[in-house]
């Protein structure tokens, strides 16, 4: 009987798995799909000489996260690369908005959009360095992170306290009417805001545009050397490093719950897999509480606000082998890694209204990935191995090209919206359709059928909007990885701080698990440690 038992290897359960066996309990994680990785896998399926992220690919939270950082997962083969520019935004008329790890090609590309706007995002940049030690730690730490927000507040008042405040909450829009005289910073806080599904006029989108922004100046947009699963290869090589088991196609069906504790789970072969301390569950919320725990073990307030839970855009995904490099209009698309394609400020609020409106979109706002670009590997020298996503709504009203999209999505509906999304490329870079040797679809029910927890290709957990971020998420009151379950802690993006491949949410849910087993005067002795290593000195005598 193993200390601990894991459903699912995606990245967080695979992180929570590492922080429990570095604490020397035995740990066994299962996972439904032949192979771990949940949404950070890669293949050759689209050409057997192109290397395809399935899922993700950039990934500026994992070059953040102090808990990605602790793993050394470099000592386990993984090896981070970079694209000459961090991420474009092209506009029609061949005008290009830049993010680049040096802030001075950032400024310049802004500058070109209006004088003055390079030296308004130095300030946000400036903003940035002042608050990013606390803003991470409270990013990644259990919530309520009662410390870091503590330091942040600190740091506010001497940053103009609620005139700061204030910012983080403003929409996109609006923060960009206020900083910015040209389009260019706008449109790169408003894009990267739309990485989760925040639209240009939602309260926070602005501070949530801002930290993405900034993560990429900072950190850039780094891709695992090789695809996406090498990030998950090395964590899987930790584990196994110390003693951790991971069993693939074992679909877990229930989580047996005796005396008010979680005592392991049921698989859908008719196993049992018995947990002595604990079960971690990295999967969607919906299905821990809708599905996996019996409603008998659940107060009814939450199983009456899981009604009201409600999941990020849905996602559709095109892949494509191309034979040479993407012929954008605008120079700066070429070296980035990470192209954003709306022309316009105006046209990426037009999109989220059609999907508010549950209308498919009909010029779909594109995040396009260039991996070759990023990443030589991916493809032989001279060619392109590339993706766009966008998003769609859950449940269709209309289709707002008029081409008789339902959501059915059935193969004569996924040609139509590939076909839709390229020609959203073809608007920036002329003659891209031509170079296209093969293609590959991912419709909403495709994606979700490879990883159970992409609810229609919800790729951040649940929504970011305000309404379910902090206290509220993933339910109200439901902040951190405990469960009403005994024994039972959530590890997956449906917990605070949410999506992205930061492994926070595993790492909260490990930490969580182990506080309940630790002996009172370790603890104690824990504490006082931190306490030293924060304060620089040895603790005075008596503590």
């Amino acid at each position: 009987m193993a200390d601990a038992v894991v459903i699912g290897a995606g990245p967080n359960g695979l992180v929570a798995a590492n922080v429990l066996a570095d604490a020397g309990w035995s740990v066994e994680v299962l996972e439904e799909q032949p192979e771990p990785g949940g949404a950070v896998r890669h293949d050759r399926g689209v050409d057997p000489d192109f290397v395809h992220d399935v899922f993700s690919s950039f990934y500026p939270l994992a070059a953040a996260s102090p808990v990605m950082a602790g793993l050394r997962l470099e000592e386990h083969g993984l090896r981070w690369s970079h694209a000459p520019h961090v991420l474009a935004h092209p506009l029609g008329d061949g005008r290009c908005a830049v993010l680049d790890r040096a802030i001075d090609t950032t400024a310049d590309s802004l500058d070109a959009f209006a004088a003055g706007d390079g030296v308004a995002w130095r300030r946000l940049h400036e903003m940035w360095d002042g608050l990013r030690p606390d803003v991470l730690d409270a990013l990644f730490t259990p919530f309520p992170p009662v410390r870091a927000v503590a330091r942040l507040f600190v740091r506010l008042r001497g940053a103009g306290g609620l005139r700061m405040a204030r910012t983080m909450v403003l929409p996109v829009r609006r923060l960009a009417e206020e900083e910015f005289r040209g389009e260019g910073g706008g449109l790169l806080l408003a894009g990267n805001a739309l990485h989760a599904d925040l639209a240009p006029e939602a309260a926070g989108s602005g501070g949530f545009g801002w930290l993405m922004s900034m993560l990429g100046q900072t950190y850039g947009f780094p891709v695992p050397v090789g695809g996406s699963g090498a990030l998950v290869a090395a964590l899987v090589q930790r584990l196994r490093t110390r003693g951790g088991v991971l069993r693939c196609g074992q679909r877990v069906d229930r989580v047996i719950v005796r005396a008010g504790r979680a005592r392991g789970v049921a698989t859908a072969g008719g196993a049992t897999v018995s947990a002595r301390r604990a079960v971690l569950a990295d999967v969607s919320v919906p299905v821990l509480y809708g599905e996996l725990v019996d409603a008998e073990y659940l107060p009814s307030p939450l199983l009456s606000d899981l009604r009201r839970f409600q999941w990020d855009f849905a996602t559709f995904k095109v892949d494509w082998a191309l034979g040479g490099p993407v012929p954008w209009q605008a120079e700066g698309a070429a070296r980035a890694g990470t192209v954003h394609l709306a022309d316009g400020l105006d046209e990426l609020t037009r999109f989220a209204a059609q999907i508010a409106m549950r209308q498919v979109p009909d010029r779909p706002f594109a995040l396009f990935g260039q991996m070759t670009t990023a990443d030589p590997a991916r493809s032989p020298r001279g060619t392109e191995s590339a993706w766009a996503y966008t998003h769609v709504p859950h449940r269709i009203a209309a289709d707002a090209a008029e081409e008789g999209l339902t959501g059915t999505w059935d193969t004569r509906e996924q040609e139509i919206m590939a076909d839709r999304v390229e020609r959203q490329v073809e608007r920036f870079a002329p003659g891209f359709r031509a170079l296209i040797r093969s293609r590959r679809i991912l419709a909403p029910p495709t994606l979700q059928s490879l990883d159970s927890n992409l609810f229609g290709g919800a790729i951040n957990g649940g929504t970011t909007n305000l309404h379910q971020q902090l206290v509220f998420r993933p339910l109200p009151g439901t902040g951190r990885p405990e469960t009403p379950v005994g024994g039972l802690f959530l590890a997956s993006a449906g917990a605070h701080p949410g999506g992205g491949v930061h492994g926070a949410p595993g790492a909260n849910a490990a930490r969580a698990a182990l506080r309940r087993h630790r002996p009172p005067g370790l603890a104690r002795a824990q504490r006082l440690l931190a306490r030293r290593d924060r304060l620089g000195r040895r603790p005075p005598p008596g503590g």
